[in-house]
Parts: structure tokens; C-alpha cells; sequence
């Protein structure tokens, strides 16, 4: 793991972004407990910015404090995943509608290059690569559209979907042979510059992959039962 004791940035936030990392990247898991100690070695930082961090994610939901026993990489349930796809439908929407309204010419041609590597293919196999180009397109259009506050609502919420995802699809909900029209016609509408539009095929785009993953759940539960 990287050190981060040296760096000159803000500590507790360059831990705070590690952290969140390894919650996106899986290394930490729902219900892991976080060892604080051999973390801070890791990082090569004190348990001050450390614990500092835990406490921001705690603030966004993505970590527990239990009294006496530590803190833990938080849990969902069905229920608070399907709200929070439903609260990242609204907000990617409008996040969308942003963008296309600010969009420049450069930022339209770094936008057409992405899902490069996969326009054209009759079927996408790579789930892992496919998985980290969808992250990539959704963070561009949250960073672009998304001001201050709904880009670190988005940030949040997109880590718990991207992270406690169960799926054969490297955490995506549904295939990328579905999904990649839907992103291209969403490039389409901000290279357009027509924000009525790029918020219409996001939000289609989150409500057909919400309704799989209620669908998804509820078997799961029906599973386990």
C-alpha cells in the first residue's frame, strides 16, 4: 500500500480518499471490521488522521462506529439500496442536465472517447474492464454537471452502489451488451447540448437498472428463505 505520512496534501483527506477507495475496489467489504492499527502502519500515518477519516465516512453512511468494538465497513439493506438507486436516478438526472448545459467542445471530444473500446462489439465479455469505464463515464458526468454538493452526494451514494453490488458483472446491475447504447445516447445528448434529453435517457437509463436490481434482490431473499 502506498505511504501517505510524507505527502504534503491534507492528510486526513488523502486518507479519507484511500479509504473510500478500498471500499470501492472491495478491499474493505460490508461488515469488515477496520483494523486501525495495522491500517495506520500501512498508510505509514498516525491513528489521527486515520480515525478522522472513518468519522467523514461514518457522516456518509459508509461506515459504523459500535461503541467498544470499533468501526466497520457499514452494511445495507435491500430497502436502503433501492432508496439510494432511487434518490442517484433524480440526481444523475439533473447531474446530466448540468453537464449538457456546460459542456465545452473539449470536454464534448474527452466525452466521445470513452466506451471506445467497446463500440462495435456484438458482445462484451470483459465485465472488469467494461465496469471501469461505466465508473469513469458516471464520475466524468458527476464531476462536470454536479457542482460541490451533488457531486459529494453522488460520490457517496455512486461508491455504495458500485461497491455492495451483488452481480455475476464485476458490480454492474445488467449486462454492458444493455447498457452501453444507453451510455452512448446519453454522449449523444450532451454533445447535443440538449439538456432535456440528457436527463431523460440518464434517469431511464438508473430506473431500468433499479428495477433489476430490486428484481435481483427480491429472488435473493426468496434464496435464502
Amino acid at each position: 500500500m502506498k505511504k501517505l505520512g510524507a505527502a504534503h496534501r491534507n492528510l486526513d483527506a488523502k486518507v479519507y480518499d484511500q479509504l473510500k477507495a478500498m471500499i470501492l475496489e472491495k478491499r474493505l467489504v460490508p461488515g469488515d471490521k477496520v483494523y486501525q492499527d495495522r491500517l495506520a502502519q500501512e498508510m505509514g500515518v498516525s491513528r489521527t488522521p486515520l480515525v478522522n477519516a472513518l468519522k467523514v465516512l461514518e457522516q456518509e453512511k459508509l461506515i459504523k462506529a459500535i461503541p467498544r468494538r470499533g468501526f466497520f465497513v457499514r452494511q445495507f439493506t435491500k430497502e436502503e439500496m433501492i432508496y439510494i438507486f432511487e434518490l442517484r436516478e433524480v440526481l444523475e438526472g439533473l447531474a446530466a442536465r448540468r453537464a449538457a448545459e456546460l459542456i465545452t467542445q473539449a470536454q464534448i471530444k474527452q466525452l466521445q472517447s470513452f466506451f471506445e473500446a467497446f463500440k462495435g462489439r456484438k458482445h462484451i465479455e470483459d465485465y472488469s474492464a467494461y465496469a471501469k469505464e461505466d465508473r469513469r463515464f458516471h464520475n466524468f458526468i458527476t464531476d462536470l454537471g454536479g457542482k460541490e454538493f451533488l457531486k459529494s452526494i453522488l460520490t457517496s451514494y455512486n461508491v455504495v452502489l458500485f461497491s455492495y453490488q451483488v452481480s455475476s458483472y464485476e458490480g454492474l446491475v445488467r449486462h454492458p451488451d444493455e447498457t452501453l447504447p444507453e451510455h452512448l445516447s446519453v454522449i449523444e445528448a450532451l454533445k447535443h447540448k440538449d439538456p432535456e434529453k440528457a436527463e431523460e435517457i440518464m434517469r431511464l437509463h438508473m430506473k431500468k437498472s433499479l428495477n433489476v436490481l430490486r428484481k435481483n434482490m427480491e429472488a435473493k431473499e426468496k434464496e435464502e428463505k
